[in-house]
């Protein structure tokens, strides 16, 4: 009797033993998560005066962070840093150069297209996958386009998961405009991108503001644009970013005075962010050296956005 007494008291001490190492690598892995997280809100990346270095390191990134969330899959704030990467890395290092290809590689600049919108998806995913851990029952909500009364339950600590998910959303449309299945369901990462804006109009020095000036300038009329509104926003985000961000001005000039064939403001716009110190806000160094990377391209190649223009 002793001997099973003390068998069955061995097997529940090696259970709660193994219990509690589960208990305590997970622990491990979410004090891990946090810390990456933090680095990746932080400017390790964004600070940054080297972009291919970053685009070489950001893949391992996320990579990393992918492995770590098949262990902690409820950890809302890696599912953010990871979205958010997975978005970024999108835009600056696949859409972007896929845009400067010339039309003799249009092939290669279909693939990247592509590869950028798949890569928006899953960052899309991380952040909707956030917010529904955060406020369960919004994702349905969100499908069947019932999401008002959950949107207006969010707070500002919900801010930078709506930012994300909507701007990775609308990433993957820009890359395909065509995508009717993304195009049916605008509504939905514009209303995450409201949401957010009323709640915190200056997020991240006027990334909101930012984000505007591309959608009313981008959209069609139908679809809600409006040439007058991203100027607007533009103004504001000036305001925000206090002329240290080239982004701004990159963006007004393509979304706004390209279909309007203003090749004069156009051309402004673009020297005003070329004159941007990118050591005047070393958060947003990596961003400006990519605006300006741009402007650079856009204003050689100004005779293939405008007919009467030659490139210098």
């Amino acid at each position: 009797m002793l001997v099973l007494r003390l068998r069955s008291a061995l097997i529940a001490g090696l259970a709660l033993l193994a219990l509690g190492a589960c208990s305590l690598q997970k622990l491990a892995v979410n004090t891990v998560a946090k810390t990456l997280s933090s680095a990746g809100g932080g400017t390790v990346f964004t600070g940054d005066d080297d972009p291919e270095l970053v685009a070489d390191a950001l893949p391992f990134a996320m990579k990393l962070y992918e492995t770590l969330l098949a262990e902690v899959p409820d950890n809302t704030e890696l599912l953010l840093t990871t979205g958010s990467l997975f978005a970024m890395y999108a835009n600056a290092f696949v859409q972007a150069p896929a845009g400067m290809l010339p039309d003799s590689e249009f092939e290669r600049k279909g693939e990247m297209l592509a590869r950028a919108k798949n890569l928006y998806l899953r960052g899309r995913e991380y952040c909707l996958r956030a917010l529904e851990l955060r406020h369960p029952g919004f994702r349905k909500a969100l499908e069947a386009n019932q999401a008002g009364k959950a949107l207006e339950a969010m707070s500002l600590k919900d801010v930078p998961y709506l930012f994300w998910a909507s701007a990775s959303w609308m990433g993957a449309f820009s890359t395909n405009p065509f995508d009717m299945e993304l195009l049916i369901t605008l509504s939905r990462p514009l209303a995450l991108m409201d949401r957010a804006y009323r709640l915190e109009p200056g997020f991240n020095n006027g990334a909101i503001e930012e984000f505007y000036i591309s959608a009313y300038g981008s959209l069609p009329t139908s679809l809600g644009g409006s040439p007058d509104k991203a100027r607007e926003h533009f103004q504001k985000a000036l305001q925000y970013t206090r002329g240290l961000k080239a982004g701004p001005y990159v963006a007004l000039a393509t979304a706004v005075d390209v279909p309007a064939q203003n090749s004069a403001e156009f051309k402004e716009l673009l020297q005003k962010a070329l004159a941007v110190d990118v050591n005047a806000s070393p958060e947003n160094r990596l961003e400006n050296l990519l605006a300006q990377r741009k402007a650079r391209w856009l204003l050689q190649h100004i005779g293939d956005f405008f007919l009467l223009e030659e490139a210098p």
